[in-house]
């Protein structure tokens, strides 16, 4: 079961960290995703980290707003939104697979429910 929280309400410019919680098995073994589905919108993958040698892969345009990151110990992923747009307003869920790291929710092994972020002033 993977469970996300860390969203809310937040106002343009701010930052979220959200997390991605397992329980049941370990999250070392699995390449872990993000991605986001806003109102109207397809969802679209986000960040994913790897299970082997932690690489990480961001969607192009949002580099540099978005780091996926892994506590072994803690067995969570999460990912670090700054400087957050209006347009970042979304559901966000997290997902994971055995297999390598994709932008395609629907090949993730288990995937969460989500949690919401939302940006407004």
């Amino acid at each position: 079961q993977l469970v996300e929280s860390g969203g809310g309400l937040v106002q343009p410019g701010g930052s979220l960290r959200l997390s991605c919680t397992a329980s049941g098995f370990g999250l070392d073994a699995y390449s872990v995703g993000w991605f986001r589905q806003a109102p109207g919108s397809e969802r679209e993958g986000v960040s994913c980290i790897s299970s082997t040698a932690g690489l990480t892969y961001t969607a192009e345009s949002l580099k540099g707003r978005f780091t996926i990151s892994r506590d072994s110990a803690k067995n969570i992923v999460y990912l670090q939104i700054s400087s957050l747009k209006p347009e970042d307003t979304a559901v966000y869920y997290c997902a994971a697979t055995s297999s390598v790291c994709n932008m395609y929710y629907d090949r993730y092994d288990y995937r969460g429910q989500g949690t919401q972020v939302t940006v407004s002033s």
